[in-house]
C-alpha cells in the first residue's frame, strides 16, 4: 500500500485528525496549514510539517510516517529537522510525531538523542495499540484502517462508512472521508476494481445522494473559479473566458468583477 500518499492526503485534507491522533482539541487544525517540505539544497523530505499560520507560541509539528524497518530513522530525521531550522529560521518550538503500524518496525535506537524522547519533544505511536476502532473517532479509526488484516478490514470499513453517514462525527466532511475510505480499500484489496469495491461496500447509492451532488457541482464550480482567476490573468478576455469554461458571458463578467474589488 502507498502510505506515504495515504497519510498525506489524510493529514492534508484532515488536519483535525492529527490532532486528536496527539490528544489536543480537533478545533488546533485551524491554526495550522500543513505541506510536504523539501529541505533545501539537500535530498532530506519531511513526510509533513503542520506550521503555524501566524507568528506565535504553537508549536512546529514534524511527521514521520514509517512502515519498514529503518536503522537510520532517528539519525535521518534529527538532521532533517535541524537543516529546516537551520534554513528556515522559525521563531517556533518544534515537536516531532513519528508514527509506526505496530513496535516491532520501531528500532528504539535513540542512544544519542534520549533527551528528545524523555521530553516528549519527539514522541512515537503506534497505530495497532491504539485500541478497537469502534471506539476510537471515526478519523483516527479510518488511520487504523490501513493497517488492519483484510478480514478485520472489511467490518472495520463498514462500520466506518456506516457511522461517517450517520453524522457521527459532523465536523469531518462527509463526502471526503468516504472518498478516502474508499481509497484505503481499493490500495488495501488490490485485486478489486474500486467499483467492485463500491458495490461490495455499499458505496454507489453515495453517488446518487442529494448531498454528494451538491458537495459534487459545488467543486466543479470552485475549480472553474480557480481556472478563470488563472484565465484572467493571462489576459484573455471574457468572452475567450466564457467560451473556454462554457460560462455565461455576463456570469463570467460579474464574477470578473467581483474578483477585481476584492
Amino acid at each position: 500500500m502507498k502510505t506515504d500518499s495515504i497519510f498525506y492526503r489524510l493529514f492534508k485534507e484532515f488536519p483535525s485528525i492529527f490532532f486528536e491522533l496527539i490528544d489536543n482539541s480537533p478545533q488546533t487544525a485551524d491554526a495550522y496549514k500543513f505541506s510536504s517540505v523539501e529541505v533545501k539544497q539537500t535530498a532530506f523530505r519531511i513526510d509533513g510539517v503542520f506550521v503555524p499560520k501566524r507568528v506565535n507560541k504553537k508549536p512546529i509539528y514534524f511527521i514521520e510516517v514509517q512502515f519498514q524497518l529503518d536503522t537510520e530513522l532517528y539519525s535521518r530525521l534529527i538532521s532533517e529537522i535541524s537543516l529546516y531550522l537551520r534554513y528556515d529560521k522559525p521563531t517556533n518550538p518544534w515537536r516531532a510525531i513519528v508514527i509506526y503500524p505496530t513496535r516491532s518496525l520501531d528500532t528504539n535506537d535513540i542512544f544519542h538523542y534520549e533527551e528528545y524522547f524523555q521530553s516528549q519533544r519527539i514522541r512515537r505511536i503506534y497505530l495497532d495499540e491504539l485500541g478497537e476502532a469502534s471506539s476510537l473517532p471515526v478519523g483516527i479509526a479510518t488511520m487504523k484502517l490501513v493497517i488492519e488484516d483484510e478480514d478485520v478490514a472489511i467490518a472495520t470499513a463498514r462500520q466506518l462508512i456506516e457511522r461517517t453517514q450517520q453524522g457521527v462525527n459532523a465536523a469531518l466532511p462527509q463526502k471526503q472521508l468516504l472518498e478516502l475510505i474508499k481509497t484505503i480499500l481499493v490500495y488495501k484489496f488490490p485485486t478489486m476494481s474500486r467499483k467492485e469495491i463500491e458495490n461490495m461496500f455499499g458505496l454507489t447509492d453515495l453517488q446518487k445522494t442529494r448531498v454528494y451532488q451538491e458537495a459534487k457541482q459545488e467543486a466543479k464550480q470552485e475549480e472553474k473559479l480557480e481556472t478563470l482567476t488563472r484565465l484572467l490573468a493571462l489576459g484573455l478576455t471574457v468572452e475567450q473566458i466564457s467560451q473556454a469554461l462554457d460560462l455565461d458571458v455576463e456570469q463570467v463578467r460579474q464574477i470578473v468583477q467581483k474578483i477585481q474589488n476584492q
